[in-house]
């Protein structure tokens, strides 16, 4: 929170990035160190720290550039798709025991939020982001799902 650091969907743990307030022209450069965001329509979400120096406390969302710093390819690696997030873990596995019968592998992550512990349900261990957004857009109008492409990270 008081560090310049930001969560982002699918860029590697420890890049760099540059973010640029597009209303005021205002930047900084954080590290990405956590995942999110969880809201459609938001690629980024900065610590408040980060937040004070692009001016972005007081209206909490503006629209933002971010430009990836060094020698990084955002696209490599792999990447599973997010398609549920329930509080109710029977219905995590109910969805997850649906689709198993033509995805695999399903994943339910728990994440505790300060709301609550969702349990998030994820389809495939995809090489590629692009190849992950196809797969995404498969489920989308083959299944009506609304996912989005979220890396698998290395723990």
């Amino acid at each position: 929170m008081y560090k310049l650091t930001a969560a982002h969907r699918t860029l590697p743990f420890d890049t760099m990035v540059r973010v640029t307030n597009l209303n005021n022209g205002k930047s900084t450069t954080v590290r990405i160190t956590d995942r999110g965001p969880f809201v459609d329509n938001r690629i980024i979400d900065v610590s408040l720290a980060a937040a004070r120096e692009i001016d972005l406390v007081g209206p909490g969302v503006a629209p933002v550039r971010v430009e990836v710093l060094g020698n990084v390819d955002p696209t490599a690696g792999f990447f599973t798709v997010q398609v549920g997030a329930f509080r109710d873990r029977g219905n995590a596995d109910r969805l997850r025991d649906r689709l198993n019968v033509s995805h695999s592998p399903i994943f339910i992550q728990q994440y505790d939020a300060p709301e609550g512990t969702f349990y998030r349900v994820r389809v495939g261990r995809i090489s590629g982001e692009n190849a992950a957004q196809q797969f995404a857009e498969q489920l989308r109008s083959r299944e009506g799902f609304s996912p989005f492409v979220v890396r698998l990270d290395e723990q």
